[in-house]
């Protein structure tokens, strides 16, 4: 377990906002939390840690013993047990690539290995090269199978996972109001809100404040500071499933849901295929705010899924610099 990095008060008071924060799932998770006694609220933030930090162990491709790599080590020679969590988290991926047609892709590991954005394991099987997210089978009592020979990866989706698991971990300790923030991806309730800022996306140490949650969920992805250069060119761990190609760098993407898992994978959904995204979307009763760097005048262009053009997006309104009104949700 990640040894605590804490940003709370010395001595909690009841009914006060208390924030703790700690490096999991490749970020820093923030968690915060009010309720009546303040002991309870710090029990609260520790039961939702637990869970997050559960989350990192069932489902990282780094650690040998995860669920994840046991299904990229065996699964294609026999049924792999795996938690329920897991199961969950891999029905859910299969879902959001149904209802995208494979826009989003849980076997595109290969790909991300190859390009340096995830590490190589000696004993994985050597992937054929023809497998995709149907090829990865869900059978009775949690088990999983491979029909392909194949590698998969949950990072896409599994942070929005935990941080739901943690928003519910918060209310089933009585707590009145509280946050979850995992590197961009935000669910939050009870009376309270936060202005969601994402990075200018051609300059990004620039912030522009996009929009004011005040319930539910919502997920940012961009590659602001995972690009890397190849072949020529600056790209992201943002794959095409169909291509297995890398996006580029220029633009963010924004999700707003009622979860932060859908909110978390339809972020990918977006990035591949902008035109084609608008009717997943809709399934999932989310909306996308998509930032684009504009050239000329050195400011940013945001395009709204909600507002309904030809191709089911158009430019609701222009962002010239950080000072632009913040919209509320």
């Amino acid at each position: 377990m990640n040894a605590p990095v804490e940003a709370a008060l010395l001595q909690p008071q009841p009914g006060v906002e208390h924030l703790r924060a700690r490096p999991l799932l490749g970020t820093l998770v923030e968690i915060a939390a009010t309720g009546a006694n303040a002991e309870r609220v710090q029990a609260g933030i520790e039961r939702a840690f637990q869970a997050v930090e559960m989350v990192h162990t069932l489902m990282s491709y780094h650690a040998a013993d995860s669920d994840v790599s046991r299904i990229n080590r065996y699964a294609f020679e026999r049924p792999v047990p795996v938690y329920g969590h897991t199961w969950r988290v891999l029905a859910a991926a299969r879902e959001m690539a149904e209802a995208s047609n494979g826009l989003f892709d849980i076997s595109i590991a290969p790909a991300l290995t190859q390009l340096g954005f995830l590490p190589r394991h000696a004993d994985f099987p050597r992937v054929s090269g023809q497998g995709n997210w149907r090829h990865v089978v869900l059978l009775p009592d949690n088990r999983v199978r491979l029909m392909r020979r194949l590698r998969i990866d949950l990072s896409g989706i599994a942070k929005g996972y935990a941080v739901d698991l943690a928003i519910k971990a918060l209310g089933d300790s009585g707590m009145s109001a509280g946050r979850v923030n995992a590197g961009g991806d935000l669910r939050l309730f009870g009376a309270t809100a936060q202005t969601l800022h994402v990075r200018h996306p051609g300059a990004p140490t620039s912030i522009v404040p996009l929009v004011e949650l005040r319930a539910g969920a919502a997920a940012s992805s961009a590659g602001y500071y995972t690009q890397r250069r190849h072949r020529g060119r600056m790209i992201t761990p943002l794959i095409h499933p169909h291509t297995r190609a890398a996006c580029g760098v220029e633009r963010s993407v924004t999700v707003l849901a009622q979860d932060c898992m859908s909110a978390d994978a339809l972020t990918k959904v977006v990035h591949a295929d902008p035109a084609q995204a608008g009717a997943v979307l809709a399934r999932f009763n989310a909306r996308a705010l998509m930032l684009e760097h504009d050239p000329v005048s050195g400011g940013c262009r945001l395009f709204d899924s909600a507002a309904t053009g030809q191709s089911g997006w158009r430019a609701r309104w222009g962002i010239a610099n950080d000072s632009e009104q913040v919209r509320h949700v």
